[in-house]
């Protein structure tokens, strides 16, 4: 029992180097763009199907932020991305894998 207690810590295992993800799969924009599309694909079917029922409700309204904050949203990256390909220097970093 003594001698199990006396191991010495030879400190933390090394660091492994991880591959970085291909590109089609860290790309966000097909992600982003896809769902903004479908929030406004759903606030168009709520808002015919409430505008036939005799007014728009809470969904319709819901589905419609969603799509102008998706864009607002896509915008920001957009403009973010921009500036890093310029170099600006408040720009985020680790952006140039993603670059066209």
């Amino acid at each position: 029992m003594a001698a199990e207690d006396n191991r010495t810590s030879t400190g933390p295992p090394p660091m492994q180097h991880v591959p970085s993800l291909p590109r089609k799969l860290a790309d966000p924009t097909p992600v982003v763009l896809t769902g903004t599309l479908l929030w406004f694909t759903a606030c168009l079917v709520f808002g015919i199907t409430s505008g036939l029922s005799g007014g728009v409700d809470i969904r319709f309204w819901t589905c419609l932020i969603g799509g102008i904050l998706g864009s607002l949203g896509y915008g920001v990256f957009r403009w973010q991305r921009s500036a890093a390909r310029r170099g600006s220097r408040g720009a985020w970093q680790g952006l140039s894998g993603l670059d066209g």
